[in-house]
């Protein structure tokens, strides 16, 4: 068993926007990074990725939509969809995948 402080793990993290696995459950990777408020180029994926903010809020950019996901909430962006981070977004993300 592990026990592990999200805010803390992400805010030691040498370079924001840059994840590191926790753990894997069932075969999903639990990963967490620090959101430092400068936006991240558009990329999509194979498998869904779910984003948790534990802090702040991220912006993502779908389809031309701002997104919006607070502390506390959970989006999941499906297979293949193209999402890009906005401007703004800050604080502290896990990401679940595959």
């Amino acid at each position: 068993m592990s026990h592990t402080h999200l805010n803390i793990t992400a805010a030691g993290l040498p370079q924001a926007w840059k994840s590191t696995v926790l753990s894997r459950v069932g075969g999903a990777n639990l990963k967490v990074l620090r959101m430092d408020g400068t936006a991240y180029p558009d990329e999509a994926h194979d498998y869904p990725e779910g984003l948790l903010v534990i802090d702040g809020q991220l912006n993502l950019t779908i389809d031309d939509k701002l997104v919006v996901v607070r502390a506390g909430e959970l989006f999941v962006v499906p297979a293949g969809v193209a999402h890009a981070v906005a401007p703004g977004s800050a604080g502290t993300l896990m990401i679940v995948d595959i």
